[in-house]
């Protein structure tokens, strides 16, 4: 059955003004919402958000003080979040931490690179990261719109990573049906709902054409990144990040593999084999508890084939393609 939308005023209500003079949870009750996902999705600013979570993201537009040294690591769920924050991570700091005895041998990636927007713990109202030492590496989900306020101002450098659509919407289901109890989505439903746009955080194309518009207009503050560029080719990916970090490899680096080395430590294959990620989990505020091994699927470019018909991948592509029309970014 195609998702309904609940009873809900069909306006968005979103103005500054109001957003300041009631709750953040009083706020988000008021604006439209509509059922599909595992659970109700509400609409701000064009974005469909789960309303805890825009709730915090309200908070940290407010509360959240940008630093002129800040890393900020942008994507979309399901694209290649826990890769990019071990990359970076261990870009940054390899200065601090041999291969051999590395933090992401005991410590899962989403434990080392906290969330702007996302509580880390229980009854925590948002991830400790204002007492973090400089240069702080953070990450996000939000819109490049809804950045906290001074993060271009200030000149943050952030880094996003964005997924072909039909694998990202694919590793959204799986996702969706295993972690939220309850939760049954089939593929018909779930790609006509992405199709339209409603999706968590999206739509999907807009996210990636606000992140994409502004590395066009600040080449040197943000850094475009697509998971197949990646895949294809680590080691170029890994000199790419680091020069863009202020962080570049060093001749000796280079001569002694150290490209080569980030790749074997940050790979897909070396992450699910150690123990700390199959076993454990993270915690979302004071009710979400997800266990490590969810944050590793496939990893693949193109499984989507195996999850969707031919005929399905063409449409979603046409939307995609007439979306991006003009911008100058393809998938």
């Amino acid at each position: 059955m195609a998702a309904q939308p609940l009873v809900v005023p069909s306006t968005e209500i979103s103005t500054t003004q109001e957003e300041e003079v009631v709750s953040p949870k009083d706020f988000v009750a008021t604006l439209p919402a509509r059922e599909g996902w595992s659970e109700p999705l509400v609409q701000y600013k064009k974005y469909w958000f789960r309303p805890r979570l825009l709730e915090r993201t309200l908070i940290v537009k407010q509360a959240f003080v940008p630093r002129a040294d800040d890393i900020i690591l942008a994507t979309q769920p399901k694209c290649g979040t826990t890769w990019i924050k071990a990359l970076a991570f261990t870009i940054t700091n390899r200065s601090r931490y041999g291969f051999d005895e590395h933090p992401l041998l005991t410590r899962h990636p989403q434990h080392v690179v906290p969330f702007i927007e996302i509580a880390g713990g229980v009854g925590a109202n948002l991830p400790d990261i204002h007492a973090l030492p400089s240069p702080r590496l953070l990450a996000t989900h939000m819109p490049m719109s809804l950045l906290p306020l001074g993060t271009r101002s200030v000149g943050c450098r952030v880094v996003y990573l964005c997924r072909d659509p039909k694998d990202a919407l694919v590793s959204r289901l799986h996702f969706e049906n295993k972690v939220f109890p309850g939760t049954n989505l089939s593929m018909d439903d779930a790609f006509g709902m992405f199709c339209e746009g409603f999706s968590p955080y999206g739509p999907f194309w807009d996210h990636c054409l606000g992140y994409w518009r502004e590395s066009v207009a600040r080449p040197d503050s943000v850094l475009f990144l697509k998971y197949e560029e990646i895949k294809s080719d680590p080691a170029d990916v890994v000199r790419k990040l680091a020069k863009f970090l202020g962080v570049p490899l060093t001749e000796e680096e280079e001569s002694s593999g150290v490209a080569q080395e980030v790749v074997r430590l940050c790979s897909f294959e070396k992450l699910t084999s150690l123990e700390v990620n199959q076993v454990g989990g993270v915690r979302h505020g004071d009710s979400l508890f997800m266990n490590n091994s969810v944050f590793y699927r496939k990893g693949e470019v193109g499984d989507w084939a195996n999850h969707m018909s031919q005929e399905m991948g063409d449409k979603l592509d046409a939307i995609v393609q007439h979306k991006l029309e003009g911008s100058g970014l393809v998938f």
